[in-house]
């Protein structure tokens, strides 16, 4: 990390100046291509700050999951307005809100139809550095993936397609199945963000030496600011993963029990959706 290339020999060609300068002749669309470094260009497509905001939002609606985090923001800001108790229940309003937080429920869950199949890829694209990291993410993937898989039967069941009798039992292999997801990406996210603080530490000591020396690290800088920023998305993905596990498992629970207030439960969905939504917008 701390190694340095020279720029008088950075600067030294291998060809001598005849030959370099029938080269640049032969070759002048090439040179102009290369004043824009391919990763340049990536980062200016791939930057949200350089896009239309209307183009950008065409995007972010593209993706299944855009929207369902849309729908989950609307839900839970819903039920916060349920559980806190604003409204009276005789209130006409009031039924309207529980209509519409019951269908938004049910529209989420179409929208998870096929999805277990990107965890599946996930596991099998997954290259991994220990044992402890293959079971892991074995928990991670496999919890998730079966919590998709059994979510599409929830669906069926509430859509009228099969007997509602079997609904209590698959929201119970759902809700299990989604909370061992949870402690494995939580554990898993733990790993990197150690990862990531020891590459910043390493980086941060590189920086300091080069200040001491005199000598400019821009590149360093840039590299530095990025993975700052991988590390607050990281620690918020974690963030979300906790509030979400809790509403997983409250819904084992039954709602019973301690941290399973209606009014906690919806502010944890709402701060996890909130949180998605932002991943979601910066990715796109």
């Amino acid at each position: 990390m701390n190694q340095e290339c020279s720029s008088d020999s950075l600067s030294r060609l291998p060809f001598s100046p005849p030959v370099y300068w029938l080269l640049s002749l032969s070759t002048p669309m090439d040179a102009n291509a290369s004043t824009v470094a391919p990763s340049q260009t990536a980062t200016t497509q791939s930057d949200p700050k350089g896009k239309d905001f209307l183009n950008h939002l065409e995007v972010y609606l593209a993706k299944r999951d855009g929207v369902d985090k849309l729908l989950k923001i609307s839900r839970y800001a819903t039920k916060i307005i349920l559980a806190s108790s604003v409204l009276q229940e005789t209130v006409p309003l009031t039924r309207q809100l529980k209509s519409f937080e019951s269908s938004v429920g049910l529209s989420r869950k179409a929208f998870r139809l096929g999805k277990f199949v990107q965890d599946v890829n996930a596991l099998r694209n997954s290259h991994f550095d220990s044992k402890e990291e293959i079971l892991l993410s074995v928990i991670a993937y496999g919890g998730e993936g079966l919590y998709y898989f059994v979510e599409q039967f929830i669906w069926l069941a509430k859509s009228g397609l099969i007997d509602t009798k079997h609904s209590r039992n698959l929201q119970k292999i759902s809700a299990w199945a989604e909370l061992i997801g949870y402690i494995g990406s939580i554990s898993l996210k733990l790993r990197d963000l150690k990862r990531i603080k020891e590459d910043e530490a390493c980086l941060n000591s590189s920086i300091e030496i080069a200040i001491s020396r005199g000598v400019g690290r821009t590149e360093e800088e840039e590299r530095r600011k990025k993975l700052r920023e991988k590390k607050l998305m990281k620690q918020l993905s974690v963030v979300q993963d906790i509030a979400d596990g809790l509403m997983a498992l409250a819904d084992i629970r039954d709602g019973k029990g301690r941290f399973t207030d209606p009014l906690l439960l919806s502010c944890a969905g709402l701060f996890s959706a909130l949180i998605s939504t932002h991943k979601n917008w910066v990715s796109c």
